[in-house]
């Protein structure tokens, strides 16, 4: 897992400068970690944003002065991973307090089905709320001649990397399009890395399922004159008949230049947690989400930060909610 060294350094890292820099800090500091994706992704900059938002360290301004008035002695650190999978294990064995995934992935995983199979289900995941849509974005070269998923016949495409959602909503809309592993050359890049690979020759589309406008695509269309494959009405129609998670979208036009509205599928972003968590906690962490000083935050820091809203908050969610952020949604009257 991409965690591990990166995760162990990152945390001696933020720790050793609050200890070498505050003369007096409390015994009580709690670390919280948010798993989010690839840096090109969206998740990296929105769990940057967010750990900024939720973050009282030693020192920090007080509540009623700019400070965090829900949170004491915390702070929050996003971390690299390779995406929901990759989420949703390190949280429910513990290894990062919590973390950013797609809804789809979440349901599956917590119950076992889907793309679980005959796995253990990860029972102890919960839910803090839901975010925004992530779009699916399927990406060529204007030049390439490829315009409908059946064209992807014989060629190259990456469907990124295993233990990201990406993958596997790349297979699920490919199959629904009746083309199989054998049908094409799947490829197990992604970020800049398929960007690069696609503006270079190498590949020749690739998938991504992210929040628009996803930064590596727009850097590429920069470059290059791109499209956006659309996912034809049936293929569209069977996913979110099948999938109650899969809902039909578009992409806007101007979103990346010269790009026009491309129709597509979204699964909404979760932000999830572990069941193991602490309640006081967790209700400050929502609490602090929906607080008025974050919503400044959310408003200027990213494309998507406005989408992040509390009317939305409950939409999609296929798991069970933790009681902290239960308990707060249920006192502003979310609940029934």
């Amino acid at each position: 897992m991409l965690f591990g060294k990166f995760l162990r350094f990152v945390l001696v890292s933020v720790v050793s400068v609050i200890l070498f820099s505050s003369p007096a800090v409390s015994h009580d500091l709690k670390i919280f970690t948010i798993g989010t994706g690839g840096v090109t992704y969206t998740y990296h900059p929105v769990g940057g944003m967010l750990a900024n938002a939720i973050s009282n360290p030693p020192q920090a301004l007080p509540c009623g002065k700019g400070g965090n008035c829900n949170l004491k002695d915390l702070i929050a650190v996003s971390v690299l991973s390779n995406g929901s999978i990759d989420n949703v294990t390190a949280v429910s064995e513990g290894k990062i307090s919590s973390g950013f995934v797609q809804s789809d992935i979440a349901y599956w995983m917590y119950t076992g089905t889907g793309i679980s199979g005959n796995k253990q289900p990860r029972r102890n995941l919960r839910a803090i709320a839901a975010l925004y849509e992530e779009h699916v974005q399927l990406v060529t070269l204007k030049r390439s001649g490829i315009t409908t998923i059946q064209d992807l016949r014989g060629k190259r495409v990456a469907i990124d990397e295993p233990g990201s959602g990406t993958r596997v909503d790349a297979k699920l809309i490919l199959e629904a399009s009746g083309i199989y592993e054998e049908d094409f050359k799947a490829r197990s890049l992604r970020g800049k890395d398929a960007a690069n690979a696609l503006r270079l020759g190498v590949i020749d589309a690739f998938f991504v399922v992210a929040g628009y406008p996803t930064d590596l695509i727009s850097e590429l269309a920069s470059r290059v004159d791109i499209k956006i494959i659309p996912i034809d009405a049936a293929a569209a129609d069977g996913l979110t008949s099948e999938y109650e998670f899969f809902i039909s979208n578009t992409i806007p036009a101007g979103t990346y230049r010269g790009v026009e509205e491309t129709a597509t599928l979204s699964v909404g972003a979760l932000w999830i947690t572990s069941a193991d968590e602490d309640e006081e906690l967790i209700y400050g962490v929502t609490s602090t989400l929906w607080s008025d000083r974050t919503r400044k935050l959310l408003d200027v820091g990213h494309a998507r930060g406005k989408d992040i809203t509390m009317d939305t908050a409950l939409y999609g969610i296929g798991i069970p909610l933790h009681p902290g952020a239960e308990r707060f949604y249920e006192e502003k009257g979310l609940l029934e």
